[in-house]
């Protein structure tokens, strides 16, 4: 959040403890169901909810961090009381929860939970009668139902996830997972012959997660309780002195207080270490496994929605706390539940990232578990150890190397990498999740045989781990490999970790230490050194991002009110910077919340002080930078270790070792005599007159830190009055981290009808907001260069980056479409809605073939001019489409393709209003509150959809690369001026930037066929040619198009030539070079388009010189000139583009204003084309000439005195025309002129074969005087020009080359 927990304790008084509470039963208003966790009548009373109560809290209030009542009541008992008899098992729970202000600052709770007698008769008697109510209603019923699941029953918004987390008919351990036993007592009580006992819970809240600390304080607190013996002194001493005389530790300091029986102790992180986390992360790993947890970590980092999902509250809060931990140095910016409570499953429905804890009831099946939307979820069952991903989601950087570091840590400290093998947690969990339920004595044993085996130290490894190193051991070949390999300096790494692990453990326990500070040390160097290496890898991966920052702002004021509209990083320089492996998790990464909260801290630490986890990560950056001068460009894949762990670990041991500071030994108090008495087995009534005001000022500690805040305080009103009032400041902020920052936190305390409406009305809000930003975002990138000229910030955009962004507006529509569902149905939302409006529609087309009404006018043009049929616009068919294509095999791939598809065709919100048009479908699926059903902010939604038509995206051709494509072609022959048809047999190749569709034969007499191929993507040339036989053998068309029928992309390749012998130039067969139609051309004004992109407007469109429209145009020489370095420039553009969008070069070498077409009529100029015996002279004509005088004089010997460089050209020159000549295809003299220019760009030969052509006599008979081609200064500039392009690598397509043998 916003402030990190490190930050909010620093403002508030050092006390290490702010309140201590007592949850449990009122005596007073007794048995209260708990409708908000639903009521069940079928369960059997004892296994029903009842509302628990605050007993107690001291102090009564805390300035600094008001006493929230009702959150903590719901944390401290989530599922409310429980009740036992003394035939079920009885085992004190601990557990812990977070509690988020809403300014982000967090106060976490630790709550010791154990069964208490009921002494009052009154609750004994309700209890009975209950009983007897449930045993009347069920007599009838089947006897066996009453067992039923003890956990609590809980309805919500949500039914369906309310009835699947009821399963009743499965008899189950209870609530707090330690396994009930299942003797005929645990369904039935009576009062005569049984004791009822009733949870009751101790619950600490303190600034800062000292979890251990807390653990041991609260479980010795019970132990107090339950002794045969009173404590030494009253409890409330204890309390007391926690509370105002045990101060939090010192940055980089341990402390030591003392519990009721044995001293604790905790410390704290220096200012340039890892910030504090004392929740054990090996135990996180040992639940999910490496693999496991590193995925969840990336899903975390990518904010998607996280679910956890186990029976016990810790390992919620373990998994939860470890996850967001290694997060480090950014931090989750969204909704952070990790113990959700019963009564606020609403929340799951919310349309934002979130990383919630939902506890499941043992027999609870997975499956059974219905959630509102899953498209972008990351469901993890801690207690199965498996998790499920979303479905596409880029891999973390180095994936499998940072596993095997990972693993390598673990191994050191004896826990399997797999999870699982080596569980160090000490509540009584069942071993393995889902194990019979078993006696106690049973139980313990088998426990304390695992503990046994498990256990470090007696130097067990997992026994998988110690089997292998005996095996390593005892094997004289590999002890001999691994002493030669440490001679070379080589480290046969996971030996020796094993072999450290061993002796790591055998030397424990040996500095004095008791077993519980042993483990705990255990715990704290463990955590450090995980952290250690993901801290590691983000100090690797942005070493450099500060060279991205943009720092655009003269000051604060002016920066935090343009925050929205301003860059502040420079997203494509900096992937352009990195590895290409890297690219798509960096990619997305750069995108989240989580980044752009890191950016704007750091943009604003340039004028207030560095937020604490920015401080610290900046400074391993500038250490890194002192050990490892590297060029900051110099960027490799290659995966850098981390190199700090053994001083990480022992800045840690160093402080549990030497204890800094001691707290105040807990004293007797000014109490009340007689009051409080010891009683065995019950908690007392704490007097609260001494435990709501501190000790007066006496001791020093209290008082030095009162001057240092008094100092703050000044300090803090000079910075105010520097910089702007604090209020309008946070004001600024809240708004300047724009999406979701007031959905962040779910108020727990307030569930009246009316906060669940504001909330929901809050996210339809912010889901407006990431609407409008998402649609911004994608059309500043995709417009680029005119984005720019009109003042929006940063330019280029990579396909890659495009790609990330299509991903997260399909997300974000994959989040709208699940906000307020009344059933959900299978896993993407939109998908579900889109197939109940097909279903719909397809029933009406049914009833409408029946009436004779045609069911959509077909537009079509008139039928005397022959062009494409249009496509008609329908949603159903574009599903149609999708549902075809066998390579997707999920509903969630399906709505992606299918959003991809329609933001390609320009009809994602067309096809979302007409979806969103059938009210009573949206009526029927949606609740009254959902996004879908507020009219206003829907039209807007579609609005922002709308502009993204005013850009081109290929988002659909170029992701689905290998399917199968129906294809359009017709052919358009110029009518006037030849038969429309030919008596030959015509062919047709088209190709694409993915491939061709190879030669196919066009029936005779039709100018229209379909075709089915796979993907071609964007098309490029299209081969047209016939074989010459019949009559009428000569044809002349106008263009080719060619349509694919699922994007709708039309191409057009213009032709406006003659294919025949003896017509024209002679040629059977040419390469056309298409280029996209802008769609309001090929059918009136759908929608609009941006002007295709390899036109320039200055130039008018190139008609081929000998062409029939081209034979009046003469253009200058100055337009010649501007037309090659034109052509050039566009290439060379083209070749510093990223690899991925760089389009097609075909286009730019022989497309309209190509370098052939340039290269053509600079030839063309002064040239003597006068029809001889009305024979045209084609350039050609005048290559081929120039040829053979060079091999005739080679001949005589005329070339031998030359330079032996000029004779090899020449002979380059003669063996390329020739091959060309003698090829087997069909190509006119025009298409050979074309083939010369492509394959001398290619191999880097124009240049030096244009001396060869001016210097030859053959120039004087065919070219007037002022030719540009006799004109030395003009050929020496046009030299020179096309010289630029032998830097960049020309591929030519395999239709321009085809059938040239060099």
């Amino acid at each position: 959040m916003s402030g990190s927990p490190a930050a909010s304790a620093a403002a508030a008084p050092c006390r290490f403890a702010h309140y201590f509470v007592v949850c449990g039963i009122d005596a007073e208003t007794g048995l209260e169901p708990d409708e908000l966790a639903g009521e069940n009548f079928e369960q059997s009373p004892l296994k029903r909810t009842f509302k628990s109560k605050v007993l107690g809290h001291y102090p009564e209030n805390v300035e600094w961090n008001p006493f929230d009542r009702d959150a903590v009541n719901m944390l401290c008992m989530p599922k409310g009381l429980s009740f036992r008899t003394q035939a079920d098992q009885r085992q004190p729970q601990f557990h812990s929860f977070i509690i988020t202000k809403e300014d982000g600052s967090r106060t976490y709770g630790f709550v010791h939970t154990f069964y208490e007698e009921v002494t009052s008769p009154q609750i004994c008697s309700a209890m009975q009668t209950l009983y007897q109510m449930h045993n009347a209603e069920h007599a009838s019923a089947n006897p066996t139902s009453c067992s039923a699941s003890s956990s609590s029953s809980s309805s919500s918004s949500m039914d369906s996830l309310a009835s699947s987390l009821d399963e009743v008919d499965s008899p189950s351990p209870s609530s707090s997972s330690s396994s009930s036993s299942s003797q005929g007592g645990s369904g039935s009580y009576d009062s005569s012959r049984d004791t009822l006992y009733v949870s009751k819970a101790l619950c600490l809240i303190t600034p800062m997660p000292f979890m251990h600390a807390c653990r041991r304080f609260l479980s010795q607190l019970h132990r107090a309780v339950t002794g045969t013996t009173p404590p030494p002194l009253p409890l409330e001493s204890y309390i007391h002195n926690i509370l105002y005389e045990v101060p939090l530790p010192p940055p980089g300091r341990s402390l030591k207080f003392h519990g009721v029986y044995e001293p604790i102790i905790c410390q704290r992180p220096g200012p340039g270490e890892l910030p504090l986390a004392d929740f054990p992360l090996g135990e996180a790993f040992s639940l999910l496994g490496v693999e496991n947890l590193v995925q969840l970590f990336t899903c975390t980092l990518l904010e998607m929605q996280i679910l956890l999902y186990s029976q016990d509250y810790q390992r919620l809060m373990t998994v939860a706390e470890g996850i967001t931990t290694l997060l480090f140095p950014f931090q989750w910016q969204h909704v952070y539940v990790p113990i959700l409570p019963a009564s606020l499953l609403h929340f799951l429905d919310a349309p934002v990232p979130y990383l919630m804890g939902l506890q499941s009831k043992e027999g609870t099946d997975r499956s059974k578990l219905e959630l509102p939307q899953e498209a972008n979820l990351c469901f993890v069952d801690i207690d199965n150890h498996c998790i499920e991903l979303p479905e596409d989601f880029p891999q973390f950087p180095n994936k499998t190397e940072f596993i095997q570091e990972l693993s390598e840590v673990l191994l050191t400290f004896g826990l399997s990498p797999n999870g699982g093998s080596l569980s160090r947690t000490h509540t009584a969990i069942p071993a393995h999740p889902g194990s019979n339920p078993s006696t106690p004595g049973r139980e313990r044993k088998a426990a304390a045989i695992r503990d046994l085996e498990d256990d470090g130290r007696n130097g067990n490894l997992a026994g998988e781990e110690l089997a292998m190193l005996e095996l390593l051991q005892g094997n004289a070949t590999l002890e001999r490999l691994q002493a030669l390999a440490k001679r070379t300096g080589v480290t046969v790494a996971r030996v020796d970790a094993l072999r450290a692990g061993v002796k790591g453990q055998g030397t424990e326990g040996q500095g004095g230490r008791t077993a519980a500070e042993e483990e705990e040390l255990r715990n704290a160097k463990l955590n450090v050194q995980l952290r250690e290496v993901f801290a590691s890898r983000f100090t690797t991966m942005f070493a450099d991002y500060e060279a991205f920052v943009i720092q655009s702002a003269p000051d604060l004021e002016s920066w935090l009110t343009n925050r929205e509209q301003m860059h502040n990083f420079d997203k494509a320089s900096f992937l352009s910077d990195q590895p290409e492996p890297y690219l798509p998790f960096l990619s997305h990464f750069i995108e989240t919340q989580m980044f752009a909260t890191f950016i704007d801290n750091k943009i604003m630490s340039q004028w207030e002080e560095k937020e604490p986890l920015l401080r610290v990560f900046d400074g391993r950056i500038d250490k890194a930078r002192l050990y490892n001068v590297r060029a900051p460009s110099l960027r490799s894949s290659n995966y850098q270790r981390c190199t700090i762990l053994k001083e990480s670990a022992q800045a840690i041991e160093q402080r549990l070792t030497k204890i800094d500071h001691t707290a105040i030994h807990p004293h007797l108090l000014d109490m009340k005599i007689g009051q409080g008495k010891y009683e065995q087995g019950f908690f007392p009534k704490l007097q609260a007159d001494v435990l709501n005001a501190g000790p007066a000022n006496n001791n020093r500690w209290s008082h030095r830190t009162a001057t240092a805040q008094r100092r703050k305080d000044r300090h803090r009103q000079q910075t105010e009055h520097l910089t702007l009032d604090n209020d309008l400041k946070e004001k600024y902020m809240q708004e300047a981290r724009s999406l979701g920052k007031n959905l962040r936190q779910p108020k727990l305390s307030d569930l009246s009808p009316a906060v669940i409406a504001q909330t929901n009305w809050k996210f339809v809000e912010g889901l407006l907001k990431e609407c409008r930003m998402k649609t911004k975002r994608m059309l500043v990138e995709k417009m680029g260069r005119e984005a720019v000229e009109l003042g929006h910030g940063e330019v280029s955009i990579t396909g890659l980056e495009e790609n990330t962004l299509i991903a997260s507006l399909c997300d974000l529509l994959e989040r709208i479409w699940s906000h307020g569902l009344q059933v959900k149905q299978g896993k993407s939302a939109l998908w579900s809605h889109l197939l109940h409006y097909q279903a719909r529609e397809e029933k009406l087309e049914q009833q409408q073939t029946d009436s004779p009404v045609s069911a959509g006018p077909e537009r079509r043009k008139s039928e005397s001019s022959i062009g494409m049929p249009s496509l008609r616009v329908s949603v159903i068919q574009d599903m149609r489409h999708i549902q075809s294509m066998s390579e997707i095999k999920t509903e969630v791939g399906r709505a992606r393709a299918w959003i991809r598809l329609s933001l390609e065709k320009k009809l994602l919100s067309q096809h979302l209003k007409q979806l969103l048009s059938r009210q009573a479908l949206t009526k029927k699926l949606y609740k009254r509150y959902a996004f879908l059903r507020c009219e206003e902010e829907k039209e807007q939604f579609i609005f922002h959809l709308l502009s993204l038509n005013a850009v081109d995206y290929f988002c659909f051709t170029s992701v689905f690369t290998t399917i199968m494509i129906p294809y359009r072609a017709v052919i358009i022959p110029i009518k006037k001026l030849s038969n429309a048809m030919t008596t030959s047999n015509p062919w047709v190749c088209v190709s694409g930037e993915l491939g061709d569709s190879g030669v196919m034969q066009i029936p005779k007499n039709v100018l229209e066929m379909t075709f089915d191929c796979q993907n071609l993507g964007k098309l490029t040339t299209v081969q047209l040619g016939h074989d010459n036989s019949g009559l009428l053998a000569k044809w002349l068309v106008d263009c080719v198009m060619v349509r694919n029928e699922i994007t709708g992309h039309t191409y057009k390749f213009p032709c406006g030539r003659w294919l025949g012998k003896g017509v024209d130039d002679g040629s059977l067969e040419r390469v056309l070079i298409g280029e996209l139609v802008p769609s309001g051309e090929e059918d009136s004004g759908r929608c609009c388009r941006t002007p295709p992109l390899q036109r320039s407007p200055s130039q008018t469109r190139r008609i081929s010189i000998t062409s029939l429209a081209g034979r009046g145009y003469k253009p200058t020489s100055a337009q010649i000139q501007e037309a090659i370095g034109e052509a050039v420039n566009n290439i060379v553009k083209h070749f510093h583009k990223p690899e991925k969008e760089r389009g097609s070069l075909t286009i730019l070498l022989c497309g309209e204003s190509g370098l052939v077409g340039a290269l053509e009529q600079f030839f063309h100029h002064g040239f003597k084309s006068a029809r001889l015996f009305q024979r045209t002279v084609f350039v050609w004509d005048f290559v081929e000439k120039a040829v053979a005088y060079m091999e005739s004089a080679d001949q005589m010997g005329d070339l031998q005195e030359t330079a032996e460089p000029l004779g090899m050209t020449c002979q380059s020159l003669c063996h390329y025309v020739n091959a060309i000549n003698s090829t087997p295809r069909n190509i006119g003299k025009d298409g050979k002129f074309q083939l010369l220019v492509c394959l001398g760009a290619r191999d880097r030969l124009l240049p030096q074969w244009l001396p060869l052509l001016v210097e030859c006599p053959v120039i004087l008979r065919m070219y007037e005087e002022s030719a540009l081609l006799r004109d030395r200064t003009t050929v020496n500039t046009l030299i020179g020009v096309l010289e630029t392009l032998h830097d960049f690598p020309v591929t030519l397509e395999t239709s321009l080359v085809k059938g040239i043998d060099l």
